[in-house]
């Protein structure tokens, strides 16, 4: 169709879809369904669980290490080969279960339908199942239905759904079947039905236009599975130290292979050289460490009520800069409350349970709005159920009263008329819109009693709406007739209530906390402008507003400029909310975006990282985030914000820790392989990195977190976790290493021509008690206190346990090396005296002499 559905007259959309308000017959149904497929949410592409293992392996450092390995088969070294292959299995597997989860976004996108649908077929009514519906089907909607698809209003009786879901607005929208404006959002297009929205109220007839992925609901699943998973700042930092070690491998084996055969070495000793330069240079635990560490925070994060599904999600929030949230439910309650009253120019507060009631006027005002209500405590229409909840709270039993005073009659409320009414033996009450319950009414309810309802007072009756209206406040009007024959058009006007999804009472404090931190937050959301601002106002956030007509008039360009300065954006659809994620990523922020709908799940999925909310979000929301808030609230994010700083700390030290040690195991065996000796073999040095890598590491990931880490600005991405500070140290603590361990290989040499298996032992222990005691070094260099971590003691004390199986029990066969005796270990104890301060001053140089990027 040329013209949108719902800027039409739906006579125009029934003559459009080639049908008549008696719906189709089922052949014709059948060829529809052959034509548009069936009414569901389909995969747009598939990856299987096969591919998402494959490309865990599509890694130049794995791919380095499996050459490893078939080089050690080749040679003999089987032993060497099977630990190379068991750390590529391990890490390709914590790859695979963080992945694979991921894939699981459109499956509740694929749920979230109807599973019938009441439909009209070769002139009468029928159930068939929703799949099966077609472009020109006439459904047929009540109360507590699920849309089966979008479609065109024909017919409706007092008609509302829950559209929050789809668009974020917090209350149930009322449907007309007037057109409306051809540029309208989604939010204000009464005159359609969207697929996966919630029939509250009322019933319907109306003509399904769009089907499966052609569906609002289809858009938002189409730009699902077009989102590219985000990578973090860590992530890639590590994928490219993975290329450049690669690239530097094959470079230096390249230039030591062919020196060593030239100097006549044998090859079977040239590709051992080759096997150990590669297994020294690749820190082949730090994935898994990484993992482990984050997973360890992850724990600790789950207990504090943040629920994170991808673990490098956990460092992306210590980059944080900016976080995109949605307004209902995230920085509000997500349910009304009745806030303040207003009769005759006194305004009540009625936010405080139990207060007494100023007078009898405000009594009826509740008493009114209680009997003028189809709602329950438990159910029903928020706006309604806000009412009956005032009234309890300020001591009227609403069951007690309802008997006292039965319905004897109604009349219904509607979208046209804007009001509803009952009767109640020998008096007739009134709520609405206040506008139209003011037009209808004669008199206004004062302290003197009913009085003729002026000029000048129905002035300020409007001005008290527009005063409420601007406090995000929705308001309606309560009347009462004297005479029920009089309910609709003779009316005493008694009050107004103002309501409001309220804001959370620790929202502007977790704002403050994080704006100290330096995060900007802005509020995106499909609300009005009054609405939004007025809660953006009352919690503390900036009130420049962006209203999304004004997003589609901006070029992607012009948005970047602009996107910066805006603290609200307003009646933001899922599209709106994905172009201001990009344009404050094309500035170089790291965003996060909170959300709990449906149209949340694309921005969420393109985010740096992206939060649901674990009470209200769908599943749709949950599976497209990386973090779940367990609680709903925003003050979690604070503290999850801090979790994952302290985290990137920690994950800092072991990265520092690990790579000092790849730098100085590479050049030890490159100098050593110049002088015609292989003096780490690839066994050794894989013990290495088990021991250094393994326990201790994951030890440093349950540091402390310093107390300064929410002072601090955002990590700058771009800078990355490699800085001068670690490049510095990897330098200086490597160089020290290199020179000890060579220092030491000469001197229990003597001279000889050949490496002993004693040699070997000797250099083999030091280089692993080196790495202990460097492990106290790094934690000095970010201040932690020394004794602060009994969990590293731990870790330190079995590492070197097994140090010792290596040397003493018949493993030593596997590994090459021989017991040690007293003299032996009195002099790897002098020697590590000696390295001592020789770190430390590396460690004082650098603090003092390079300072950090600003």
């Amino acid at each position: 169709m040329a013209e949108r559905p719902h800027s039409q007259a739906a006579e125009s959309v029934l003559k459009a879809t080639d049908t008549t308000a008696e719906g189709l017959s089922s052949e014709e149904a059948q060829e529809r369904l052959a034509e548009h497929g069936e009414n569901e949410i389909t995969r747009v592409s598939e990856r299987t669980a096969r591919d998402i293992l494959l490309a865990q392996f599509d890694s130049v450092l794995i791919w380095v290490l499996l050459a490893a390995a078939m080089l050690s088969i080749w040679v003999g070294h089987s032993i060497d080969a099977i630990l190379i292959l068991i750390i590529i299995v391990a890490n390709g597997a914590f790859g695979f279960l963080q992945d694979y989860r991921a894939e699981r976004s459109l499956e509740a996108l694929r749920e979230l339908t109807s599973p019938t649908a009441t439909v009209r077929r070769d002139g009468s009514t029928v159930e068939i199942d929703s799949i099966e519906l077609v472009p020109g089907d006439v459904v047929e909607l009540k109360s507590g239905d699920v849309v089966p698809a979008d479609g065109r209003l024909l017919e409706e009786t007092d008609l509302e759904i829950d559209e929050a879901a789809l668009t974020g607005e917090s209350e149930p929208v009322s449907k007309s079947v007037a057109a409306v404006d051809p540029d309208a959002p989604i939010a204000e297009r009464e005159s359609m039905v969207y697929k996966g929205t919630n029939v509250t109220r009322g019933s319907a007839v109306a003509v399904i236009t769009t089907t499966g992925m052609d569906t609002e609901v289809g858009a938002i699943a189409r730009e699902l599975a077009a989102t590219e998973e985000t990578r973090t700042p860590l992530q890639q930092e590590l994928d490219e130290l993975g290329r450049r070690l690669g690239t530097g491998i094959l470079l230096v084996a390249a230039f030591v292979v062919p020196l060593l055969l030239l100097r006549e070495t044998p090859l079977i000793q040239a590709g051992l050289t080759a096997i150990s330069l590669a297994v020294a240079a690749i820190p082949e635990g730090l994935p898994a460490v990484v993992t482990l560490t984050l997973a360890l925070g992850v724990r600790t994060m789950a207990d504090e009520n943040a629920l994170v599904r991808r673990l490098p999600a956990v460092e992306a929030l210590g980059s944080v800069d900016v976080i995109c949230t949605d307004k209902t439910g995230t920085l509000t309650e997500g349910r009304m409350t009745a806030s303040r009253a207003w009769i005759a120019d006194t305004v009540i507060d009625l936010d405080e349970t139990g207060a007494e009631l100023p007078n009898d006027r405000a009594e009826l005002l509740l008493r009114a709005g209680a009997l003028c209500n189809d709602a329950t405590l438990e159910e029903g229409d928020p706006t309604e159920q806000a009412l009956v909840k005032a009234a309890d709270d300020h001591g009227f039993d609403v069951e007690a009263l309802r008997d006292q005073q039965p319905r004897t009659d109604e009349i219904p409320f509607s979208s046209e008329r804007k009001w509803m009414g009952t009767i109640h033996d020998d008096v007739g009450y009134v709520k609405g819109a206040p506008d139209v319950v003011l037009s209808k009414s004669t008199r206004v309810l004062t302290d003197e009693g009913p009085t003729d309802l002026t000029s000048a007072t129905a002035e300020r009756i409007r001005e008290q709406v527009d005063s409420f209206a601007d406090d995000a406040l929705r308001v309606l009007a309560v009347a009462y007739a004297e005479d029920p024959e009089d309910i609709e058009e003779e009316l005493v006007f008694v009050g107004l209530v103002g309501m409001i999804d309220p804001p959370r009472e620790e929202i502007a404090d977790a704002l403050a906390a994080t704006e100290h931190a330096g995060i900007d937050v802005k509020m995106v959301t499909g609300d009005n402008v009054r609405t939004a601002g007025a809660i953006a106002a009352s919690i503390g956030m900036g009130r420049t507003v962006m209203e999304g007509h004004e997003i589609e008039e901006l070029d992607d360009e012009t948005l970047s400029e602009r996107v910066e300065a805006v603290d609200v954006f307003a009646r933001a659809s899922p599209d709106h909310k994905v172009r201001i994620l990009r344009a404050l990523k094309q500035k170089g922020h790291v965003v996060a975006m909170t959300g709990d709908g449906v149209n949340d799940a694309p921005a969420l999925k393109n985010a740096d990282i992206g939060v649901a909310m674990g009470i209200r979000g769908t599943d749709v929301a949950k599976q497209a985030s990386d973090m779940v808030l367990l609680d709903d609230n925003y003050a979690t994010i604070e503290r999850a914000v801090e979790r994952g700083r302290a985290i990137f700390d920690n994950v800092w030290k072991f990265v520092a820790y690990l790579l000092s040690a790849n730098v100085a195991e590479v050049a030890i065996v490159f100098i050593a392989s110049l002088f015609g000796y292989l003096i780490l073999p690839a066994v050794q040095l894989l013990w290495i990195n088990l021991l250094t890598d393994g326990l201790p590491a994951l030890a440093l990931g349950a540091d402390p977190r310093s107390g300064d880490v929410m002072d601090r600005p955002p990590r700058d991405p771009d800078r990355g976790i490699i800085d001068r500070h670690m490049l510095g140290f990897i330098g200086g603590a490597g160089t020290i290493s290199t020179v000890i361990a060579l220092g030491l290989m000469f001197y229990v040499l003597g001279g000889a021509a050949d490496i002993t298996p004693y040699v070997m032992t000797m250099v083999f222990t030091l280089f692993v008690v080196l790495e202990f005691e460097k492990l106290y070094v790094i934690r000095w260099f970010r201040d932690t206190p020394t004794f602060s971590n009994p969990w590293l003691a731990l870790a330190v004390g079995s590492s070197m346990g097994l140090q010792l199986a290596v040397l003493y029990t018949p493993l030593n066969e596997y590994f090459g090396t021989v017991p040690l005796g007293i003299a032996d270990w009195s002099i790897i104890g002098i020697v590590l005296l000696v390295a001592l301060p020789a770190y430390l001053a590396v460690v004082v140089t650098i603090k003092r002499y390079l300072p950090m990027e600003d």
